[in-house]
């Protein structure tokens, strides 16, 4: 397969997973502050499978389908003012969150154990960036600010990284095989 068909088959393939992470953002469980959506596996899942570039990608792809007014923000909402309000240091956490999940990925090797450590360290990045801007742009107190924005999504966030990891290494593995996406050698720089 030449370079230029593996590069779109992982474009396509970042695509995809904007799209599904703009349907996983439908599955919420309401909180008073943020509500705890499916989105955050699915940033998980796109880096895990795919690595740092075409993962983080996909996750530029999705803010900017929800930026420009495609409803595939949590509770099918879209636009700008999402990723300025209170919530957007979540969405825009996501791009970090979803480079340093593939780069650990691509450093380290793609088994359930590394998964899980970078999909793990990836909630916390989410956590942190969104905690900062809830509480800036909300005017909460720190203590505020963590006690409905971080503390409640460690629990359901452990989980999520657990499902991320697992599916996204049998995932990538069966579309390796299939020669879909190519390889990443632990260590190596991206060709593509």
């Amino acid at each position: 397969m030449s370079n230029e068909q593996l590069k779109l088959r992982r474009m396509i393939l970042a695509a995809l997973f904007a799209a599904i992470t703009g349907i996983l953002a439908q599955m919420t469980i309401p909180l008073p502050l943020v509500p705890i959506t499916g989105q955050t596996l699915a940033i998980g899942l796109a880096a895990t499978i795919l690595g740092a570039r075409y993962g983080t990608i996909s996750i530029m792809l999705y803010l900017a389908l929800g930026a420009v007014g495609v409803p595939v923000f949590a509770e099918m909402k879209s636009g700008i003012s999402v990723l300025f309000g209170p919530t957007g240091g979540y969405l825009v956490g996501f791009i970090p969150t979803a480079f340093i999940i593939g780069f650990y990925m691509e450093k380290s090797s793609f088994t359930f154990k590394h998964a899980m450590v970078a999909n793990t360290i990836g909630m916390i990045v989410t956590l942190v960036i969104g905690t900062a801007w809830l509480k800036m742009s909300a005017g909460l107190p720190w203590a505020g600010a963590f006690k409905g924005g971080f503390y409640p999504f460690i629990p359901v966030g452990l989980i999520k990284a657990a499902l991320a990891a697992s599916i996204g290494i049998g995932v990538r593995k069966r579309l390796v095989s299939a020669n879909l996406l190519g390889t990443v050698t632990p260590g190596m720089k991206h060709t593509i």
